[in-house]
């Protein structure tokens, strides 16, 4: 075994030094000693090497806010160790990486597992929004509803010891980094893209993971040539922790049969599939789940030929900034009147003014609520208010820029915005349940 850290990314190598590399990654808010069963039995054929996220299990905390970067930094520390070619498994948003390498840098990976996996985590705004209540509220609550996240009531009820030991994994991430990886997992979406995955790819999933479930599974399988499906009955999302027997024969099973590098033979026999889990080939007539775009008042028309139209990148930081939903009701809400108003907002105020580079998103946030405040337009100040949080204001940041209305403004202005404020922060800072 050696241990050491390297940049953001803190790892460790268990195993022969002379045996091919099988890389684990982890979940959010979890360190590498998630996959602690799993080593024994997978270090007696491969040199693994796990490793942490940025801000997690005491790594250095460098909020990497994208998974492409947490990808580049992977593959950083992997080239200064003269890691070329590799196996990968996943979980979480470490699956997600694993799809990002098996995407962007096939040659370096020679099979592929994606665990507790989804080419789209959830929605945007359920992670933006995590971001806000830990901005505000710091790790307590993450870690608080972390166990109905993380595992079945039965494994919670037997194994109080592990899930207070999970808990634990989430009170010393950093917030920073948490909140980065939010917005890194908030923007991920290959399901575009999942057919060009040509990498041996299995899929393992609980059984009773409402986090990322058995239909985020076999959309990964449907859309993935060739990649197989392993239900794991009895597990919720931490699965290679609720189940770690049946993950581990699972990967040892692919992980021999699958790899394949001119310089190596079949490593060991093929063992046989456990009985605790199921493994399915992908079904024949499965498609992967459609792709919905938000809904579109008009066609939007192109711009005279040399202009780049600013459109789609105003689309996408108006849905960043006020919320997915918001955005797609105000677009699906739009007719013949309307339409070219809609326009209007995403090229011009989104993709022409939000997306300059002079000022950042949080001081344009106050500028945008000051302005509202001093104009008398409360009919949008909510969504502002949602929108400067999720662009980073805390709600003492917010009072303050209030309390400046309220002196330049007046007094009546800024009365009516503080009771807007109030309960938009109240609604998007309360922990759900």
């Amino acid at each position: 075994m050696s241990e050491t850290t390297a940049k953001t990314l803190q790892y460790r190598f268990d195993g022969p030094e002379d045996a091919p590399v099988l890389i684990l990654g982890p979940s959010l808010a979890t360190t590498w000693h998630m996959w602690d069963r799993q080593i024994p039995e997978l270090a007696r054929t491969w040199r693994v090497f796990r490793y942490d996220l940025p801000g997690h299990g005491g790594a250095p905390a460098e909020p990497l806010a994208s998974v492409g970067e947490l990808t580049g930094r992977l593959l950083a520390v992997l080239d200064e160790l003269g890691i070329q070619r590799f196996g990968y498994a996943g979980c979480s948003i470490g699956g997600a990486i694993g799809a990002e390498l098996a995407l962007r840098h096939p040659h370096r990976v020679a099979s592929l597992a994606l665990v507790a996996a989804s080419p789209r985590f959830a929605t945007a705004d359920e992670f933006r929004q995590r971001g806000v209540i830990v901005r505000t509220n710091g790790m307590e609550p993450m870690a608080a509803s972390a166990p109905g996240r993380w595992f079945t009531e039965a494994f919670a009820a037997a194994q109080p010891a592990i899930v207070e030991w999970a808990v634990q994994m989430v009170r010393t991430t950093d917030p920073g980094c948490y909140i980065a990886a939010c917005e890194a997992l908030a923007a991920f979406d290959v399901r575009p893209e999942l057919g060009r995955i040509a990498v041996p790819t299995l899929v393992v999933v609980g059984e009773q993971d409402q986090v990322t479930g058995p239909a985020d599974a076999r959309t990964l399988v449907a859309g993935i040539p060739d990649a197989r499906l392993a239900l794991v009955p009895g597990a919720s999302h931490l699965t290679p922790v609720e189940q770690p027997a049946a993950v581990t024969d699972l990967l040892v099973r692919h992980f021999t049969a699958a790899w394949q590098d001119t310089s190596t033979t079949l490593l060991a026999p093929v063992p046989p599939v456990p009985a605790d889990a199921v493994e399915t080939p992908a079904p024949a007539d499965a498609a992967p789940q459609p792709v919905h775009a938000p809904a579109a008042a008009s066609e939007p028309e192109p711009l005279p030929v040399g202009r780049p139209d600013p459109y789609d990148e105003g689309l996408r930081v108006r849905r960043e900034v006020l919320g997915e939903g918001y955005v797609d009701e105000a677009l699906a809400g739009a007719d013949d009147m309307t339409g070219d108003f809609q326009d209007l907002l995403t090229r011009y105020a989104w993709g022409e003014i939000w997306t300059r580079d002079g000022l950042d998103r949080r001081t344009r946030s106050v500028i945008t609520l000051t302005a509202l405040v001093a104009g008398g337009r409360q009919e949008s100040l909510a969504a502002h208010v949602r929108a400067a949080l999720r662009n980073g204001l805390t709600p003492a940041e917010i009072r303050e820029v209030l309390l400046q209305t309220a002196v330049y403004c007046g007094v009546p202005a800024a009365h009516a915005a503080f009771e807007t404020a109030r309960e938009v922060v109240r609604q998007e800072t309360t922990p759900q349940p």
